[in-house]
């Protein structure tokens, strides 16, 4: 019986989340089905939506990979942000998304309001600015958006998606780094690509074309302006993004993707990037989990000892678990 997304997402314990979605037809997302049809324009069509959505929300995209039928996100969310929009900038957004109420129209065009119309907004706004900050609602209005395309495209309706998509919390740099690299691999893995920055509509190509042509790659200026930057090694007061360097990341993907396209799990180069030692990862588990993240890991992703400090914030507390799912997994291959 699936979990509550309650019990799935809790922003106490980390902001970043892995969450799929995946095609329930037996017509492609993308790619060419066996009757040779092509549907390869939709992977733009997701691309395109995933990035422009995030504008709006106050969400920010660490990888994403469009595949042939379901599409991977790793995301981060921004809870400073969305506290630092005025009420006007929650509005304007929001109704770049839906429509609004008269009130929110009428304030957003900076009409007068009656004293009973301004508390109406005030609840209005503060459960959009919570919204904007709400990966359910993130996925809903994305998903919804490429399952109104598709419908009209296929000329018919009906569900499009696999029910409700999948969430995983990534409670540290560990997994969230394996998660990431899991993502950015798809195509590889998928032989659809032979090598990372050649995998269209991933996160990674995008990174990796923009990193070749900058002059400072790790320069958070210089990265992906659709995409989370890599804010450098963890350190005190360090500025906002993921806790590594932006080629560091890449030399991890690029050494990884290497031992999958050789088809040789168990073998280990003699030049592993230097990330693997600050991660404190052993070689073999690292392949071993950017290979099966998804199936391997469940809810709750991370070292043990994080998973079981933050276990509580997820779960109600009348709620008893004796058994955390996938604990023996992190156990194993994240600690």
């Amino acid at each position: 019986m699936p979990k509550p997304r309650k019990e799935l997402i809790s922003l106490e314990a980390t902001p970043y989340y892995h969450c799929v979605s995946r095609c329930v037809r037996r017509a492609f997302l993308c790619g060419h089905d066996s009757e040779g049809r092509s549907f390869e324009h939709r992977r733009g069509w997701i691309e395109h939506l995933l990035i422009e959505q995030a504008k709006v929300f106050c969400i920010d995209i660490a990888a994403y990979a469009v595949m042939s039928n379901h599409f991977h996100i790793v995301l981060h969310v921004n809870q400073s942000k969305a506290r630092e929009l005025t009420d006007l900038e929650v509005v304007q957004r929001w109704h770049q998304l839906y429509k609004g109420s008269l009130i929110t129209q009428k304030f957003e065009r900076g009409e007068e309001l009656s004293e009973a119309q301004v508390a109406i907004l005030e609840d209005i706004i503060k459960l959009w600015r919570d919204r904007l900050i709400s990966i359910s609602w993130y996925m809903r209005r994305l998903n919804e958006t490429v399952a109104r395309l598709a419908n009209e495209e296929d000329n018919c309706t009906g569900h499009f998606w696999e029910g409700r998509f999948k969430s995983q919390a990534l409670l540290d740099e560990k997994a969230l780094a394996a998660c990431m690299a899991y993502v950015d691999l798809n195509p590889v893995r998928a032989a659809m690509a032979k090598t990372p920055e050649d995998s269209a509509h991933t996160s990674i190509h995008k990174r990796a074309k923009k990193a070749k042509a900058a002059y400072s790659p790790n320069h958070p200026q210089q990265q992906v302006p659709e995409l989370l930057n890599f804010a450098g090694n963890p350190k005190q007061d360090m500025t906002d993004g993921i806790p590594m360097r932006l080629t560091d990341y890449l030399d991890l993907v690029d050494w990884t993707g290497r031992q999958i396209r050789e088809n040789k799990r168990g073998a280990i180069s003699e030049s592993e990037p230097a990330i693997m030692d600050r991660l404190g990862v052993d070689a073999e588990h690292w392949l071993y989990i950017t290979q099966n993240f998804e199936s391997e890991f469940k809810g709750i992703d991370g070292a043990v000892d994080e998973v079981k400090s933050k276990i509580s914030l997820f779960w109600d507390d009348q709620r008893e678990r004796r058994r955390t799912a996938g604990i023996q997994a992190c156990k194993l291959r994240l600690s």
